[in-house]
This record gives C-alpha cells, sequence and structure tokens, in this order.
C-alpha cells in the first residue's frame, strides 16, 4: 500500500520522517553531494548563521542575512541578496534537529518580489489562482548529513505541494542554485 502524504505544511505529517533517498515522491527535489569535511563540520555550517551567510545562495548572491533558531520548534530568516539589490527571502521553523544527523525545516517564501511570484504562476499556468499571495507553497526541507569519516554524504530533500510546484520551481533554476549553494559550502568547510 502506497504511503499516505500529508501536504508539506502539516508538521505532524508522516512524510517529515521519510528521508532517505529511497523514499523520496514523484513531488520531491532532492540534491546529493559529497562535502571535504567531517559531518560535524558540515552540521555547524548549516546551524551557525555566520557560517550559514557565506555559502547559502547560488554565485549572483552578494549577501545573506541569517537569524537562526536552531531548535525544534525555533524560528529562522534567511535573506539572500541579488546583484542588483533585490531581496529574496524565506522563513519558517526547525520541525526536528538531530545533531549531527538530521535537520527538517519548514520553508516559506511568500516574502519574495511579486516579480518572482509572477514567474511561479506563468510557470504554473492554471494550477494556483492569480491572486495566491503564495504560489509557491510551503515547502519541507529536509538536510541528511551521513558520517563518510573526514567526508560527509549530504542530501537535501524538499517537498512540494504538487509535482507541477516543484516543475515551476525547477524552470526558475532550482537545480543550478542549490548546486551552486553546495559548491559553495563545501569550499568553506574543506579548509576546516
Amino acid at each position: 500500500m502506497p504511503e499516505q502524504r500529508s501536504k508539506p505544511g502539516n508538521p505532524s505529517s508522516s512524510s517529515h520522517r521519510a528521508t532517505t533517498p529511497t523514499e523520496v515522491s514523484a513531488d520531491d527535489f532532492v540534491i546529493t553531494r559529497v562535502i571535504d569535511a567531517p559531518r560535524s563540520v558540515v552540521f555547524k555550517a548549516w546551524i551557525d548563521p555566520t557560517q550559514l551567510a557565506r555559502w547559502w545562495g547560488p554565485h549572483m548572491i552578494s549577501r545573506t542575512d541569517c537569524v537562526l533558531d536552531v531548535r525544534r520548534g525555533g524560528a529562522y530568516s534567511i535573506v539572500m541578496h541579488g546583484p542588483n539589490g533585490e531581496a529574496y527571502p524565506c522563513k519558517g521553523t526547525f520541525l526536528e534537529v538531530a545533531e549531527p544527523e538530521r535537520l527538517v525545516m519548514l520553508m516559506d517564501c511568500s516574502g519574495h518580489s511579486k516579480e518572482w511570484h509572477d514567474q511561479i504562476r506563468k510557470n504554473l499556468g492554471t494550477h494556483r489562482a492569480r491572486d495566491e499571495s503564495n504560489p509557491a507553497g510551503m515547502l519541507v526541507q529536509t538536510v541528511t548529513f551521513e558520517d563518510l569519516g573526514s567526508k560527509t554524504r549530504l542530501t537535501v530533500r524538499t517537498q512540494f505541494e504538487s509535482v507541477s510546484i516543484r516543475d515551476a520551481m525547477l524552470k526558475m533554476g532550482m537545480n543550478d542554485g542549490w548546486s551552486q549553494s553546495l559548491e559553495r559550502l563545501n569550499q568553506l568547510v574543506a579548509k576546516h
């Protein structure tokens, strides 16, 4: 029998417990990289706001501001700034913090610009209402840190409310953005 999935915004959802790459559903985005640093170092780069600000976001991001309350139920705010000064804020709460193995975060990108939301709507077609204030919906991000000794296998899994929202985000460059972010993370922690 297939697993029952509830919307990503529901913290009691059983889908938050299904985080291994073999349990990925059709509306998920998953990216995995081997990072050149031990797991404790990589995990710290995710929970220390100073370090997170140095690697979060693609190459075109000029500055990232972070406020993190890393505990179950704790809030966070991450604001990326593009080269033209455009702000890309996201906020949410930590649903699970299991140091140094796993982080689960609810993510809300509703603070992004009208143009960004319009691009999501365009890529979605008629799947969401025109007046929808958050066309990307709520996302659940699960990050796992697998100990490989002097290296770490990092897996970032993002759950979307639908396949169409996931596909809209992919059209906007989500894969490239995460690839560049993880490249920056690797450069930061490889110096440990």
